[in-house]
Order: C-alpha cells, then sequence, then structure tokens
C-alpha cells in the first residue's frame, strides 16, 4: 500500500466542472512533491456547498489503484 498526503482547495465552480462531466479526474501535487491524479469521484463524501477543503491521506495499491481516502 502507498498512502499519499494532499491539501486540496476545490473552489465550488471549479468542482462543477468535473459533476457536468468536463473533467474526471483530480491533478495536483502531493505533500512530498509527486504529481498525482486521482478520480474526482472519491471526494464526492467531503463535498461541501463550498467545494473540498482540507488535507487528505489517499491510500493506492501496489499496481497504483485506488483504495481509500480520508480527512486529516
Amino acid at each position: 500500500m502507498q498512502k499519499i498526503t494532499v491539501d486540496l482547495r476545490v473552489g465550488a465552480d471549479e468542482y462543477l466542472k468535473f459533476y457536468r462531466g468536463q473533467a474526471s479526474v483530480v491533478t495536483c501535487r502531493a505533500r512530498d512533491g509527486r504529481r498525482i491524479q486521482f478520480p474526482v469521484k472519491i471526494l464526492n463524501p467531503y463535498l461541501t456547498r463550498e467545494g473540498v477543503s482540507g488535507s487528505f491521506e489517499i491510500l493506492f495499491d501496489a499496481q497504483g489503484k485506488f483504495v481509500a481516502i480520508s480527512r486529516i
């Protein structure tokens, strides 16, 4: 398993692009400097009227497949 920590701020207007299907992945920089991509749908549990904001730990398996996400 691989754990990656990211700090995200995706405003409601930006998240709306994902909702409308204009984009399906989030690209960001992890705290350790790596650039990562993951499906936007994993953020749905953390979506508010303001969008998605906070620090998250994302777990991936050895093949790079998403396993879990949690707010930290």
